[in-house]
């Protein structure tokens, strides 16, 4: 039985899911939730293989979500629902370690293979999309002349760790450094790239890795 938590605002459309899960004898709603906050401590309580959350929540961002989730319970995967078939969301969802990005126009039998799929982890990144964020991660590279050739070496460390989705302190654990450090080397290298978010310095790191990978 694959365990699945559902993060939607809307109740109806939530129950409607909820109702197409359930229906599978394969899988069972085991918590739901309409919006970011106490959404974490919800998910730890009731340990689901699968979260099923959408993009755009009340208080904050289904994709940071799923960037917490994914830092805190690596085993778990994420499902991205949305109504929108948005370029940015679908990049910031692949780079938040989502294992699929599907919208709410999927049918019911395709949602529930979708999210089997998921649990056994399954990429369910379509090649599109996949597509995409290759493209916008070329078009944000940055040369080895930018102020970025003067990252040190435990930004460059910390830099990779973001990219993985780290907090702070899981930066601080795998490198053992206490918090408030990690955070002024996280501060110092978004400072020499001239960026403000954690994300404009994950898409820099994932091309970083793509451009020495390539012959």
């Amino acid at each position: 039985m694959t365990r699945v938590f559902l993060v939607d605002d809307h109740e109806i459309v939530r129950r409607g899911i909820a109702g197409i899960i359930d229906a599978d004898p394969g899988l069972e709603v085991v918590g739901e939730s309409g919006a970011v906050r106490g959404t974490l401590g919800r998910v730890t309580a009731t340990s689901p293989e699968v979260v099923v959350l959408d993009v755009n929540l009340p208080d904050g961002s289904g994709v940071d979500l799923c960037r917490l989730i994914r830092s805190d319970h690596p085993e778990i995967r994420c499902l991205m629902l949305t109504a929108f078939d948005d370029d940015a969301a679908s990049i910031a969802a692949v780079l938040a370690g989502a294992s699929g990005y599907v919208l709410k126009t999927i049918r019911g039998a395709d949602l529930v293979d979708s999210i089997h799929r998921a649990a056994r982890g399954e990429n369910l990144i379509p090649a599109e999309i996949a597509e995409r964020v290759h493209r916008n991660v070329e078009s944000r590279a940055i040369d080895e002349r930018s102020p970025a050739a003067e990252l040190t070496l435990r930004e460059r460390q910390a830099l990779k760790l973001i990219a993985e989705g780290l907090t702070n302190r899981q930066i601080g654990e795998r490198l053992g450094l206490a918090e408030k450090t990690v955070k002024n080397y996280v501060s110092g290298l978004l400072a020499k790239l001239g960026m403000q978010r954690r994300t404009q310095a994950a898409v820099y790191a994932t091309s970083e890795r793509e451009s020495r990978a390539r012959p």
